[in-house]
């Protein structure tokens, strides 16, 4: 069973810093996309950040040369890590990891969030002004 557990998250003023952990368990993550998304309330999930079964990554222009994704295997378990840097207002959300059933056969990051099947409970990120 896959299961997505989200850490990190935290209140933090305008320029500061956060990381955020995904513990990723319950299936071999090694060719399956994995992404970032987040939500407010009254709007529709939004990407934010993706990376292919290779490690290519891919940010919404939003976040580009402030948050980095990054991923490192332990023992049975992927952990999954969005690093947040010059941290904004509008950055406050729901932050959520998801990754797929079932791997393409090409290296690719997934943008849309239908091409997801799992995700976490989520972590709040309050930044403010």
């Amino acid at each position: 069973q896959v299961q997505l557990v989200e850490s990190g998250g935290g209140l933090v003023t305008a320029g500061g810093s956060l990381r955020l952990s995904c513990a990723a368990s319950g299936r071999t993550f090694s060719r399956m996309p994995m992404g970032w998304f987040r939500q407010v309330p009254g709007k529709e999930r939004e990407y934010v950040a993706g990376m292919s079964w290779s490690g290519r990554t891919n940010y919404v222009d939003a976040v580009k040369g402030r948050f980095t994704m990054s991923r490192e295997y332990a023992e049975n378990t992927l952990y999954l890590y969005l690093q947040m840097n010059s941290l904004k207002p509008e950055d406050t959300a729901v932050y959520y990891c998801a990754t797929v059933l079932r791997g393409p056969n090409y290296d690719s990051v997934y943008v849309r969030s239908d091409q997801y099947d799992y995700w976490g409970q989520g972590t709040q990120v309050t930044v403010s002004s």
